[in-house]
């Protein structure tokens, strides 16, 4: 069985495991996202129409509009994910495990024209097949993965704490940082959570030593929705 899972390590010294998404998931997201489009092409194309030559001038320019900008605006405004990648619980992200970016984003999408030699993306289908984390030639030159999902309330409970909140949105892999934390901390030493703790300044405001700790395990309870 292939080993799918992507380890990384987050600015606080904390390991998420990233689950990379296989061929037959990434092809159902994008039919979902192909029919979609299709419809948004149909409903240019009828009022299109009625302006003869002027309205084929419109529909040719808003497809290419929505072939291109669909998957990059999704994907940087929308969590990583498509409307069809979020159905089959699938997100893009950078191999480092951050949310994806214009660059990155805009990068394996135009590369998509090269997935997609000679026919129906052959060509990105052997590069997944070949590659441990099943990435197309355009997610190795963004450096990006397509990863399933993780669900917050699987996680263990963390150990009881005030409630805490950071002042500003926390981003998918802080949060993730976080519940990690809650869950492996209570087996850690107390000197060595600190010194974690002490890592994420951010996340605790500048708070030092167990009240470190106690903020990022009420920050977790807030972020599983288990506000006390």
């Amino acid at each position: 069985m292939l080993d799918t899972v992507r380890e990384v390590s987050t600015p606080e010294l904390i390991a998420l495991r990233l689950h990379c998404a296989g061929p037959v998931a990434r092809a159902l997201a994008w039919l979902v996202d192909a029919a979609i489009r299709v419809g948004i092409y149909i409903a240019i194309a009828i009022p299109a129409g009625i302006l003869g030559k002027a309205g084929t001038g419109i529909l040719l320019v808003g497809m290419f509009l929505i072939e291109w900008l669909y998957p990059v605006l999704f994907e940087v405004l929308g969590g990583g994910a498509t409307p069809g990648k979020r159905a089959l619980g699938l997100v893009v992200l950078n191999a480092d495990g951050s949310p994806i970016g214009w660059g990155a984003s805009l990068t394996r999408n135009l590369l998509r024209v090269v997935d997609f030699l000679p026919f129906l993306y052959a060509l990105g289908l052997v590069s997944m097949l070949f590659t441990r984390e099943f990435r197309r030639l355009g997610d190795i030159v963004a450096d990006t993965v397509v990863t399933y999902r993780r669900s917050t309330p699987s996680l263990p409970v963390a150990p009881e704490a005030p409630r805490w909140r950071t002042r500003a949105p926390l981003s998918r892999i802080a949060q993730r940082a976080v519940l990690t934390f809650a869950e492996r901390a209570p087996r850690l030493s107390p000197e060595r959570a600190e010194e974690l703790a002490e890592l994420a300044p951010m996340l605790t405001d500048n708070a030092h030593g167990r009240q470190a700790v106690e903020r990022l395990y009420g920050l977790s309870h807030h972020l599983a929705g288990r506000d006390q």
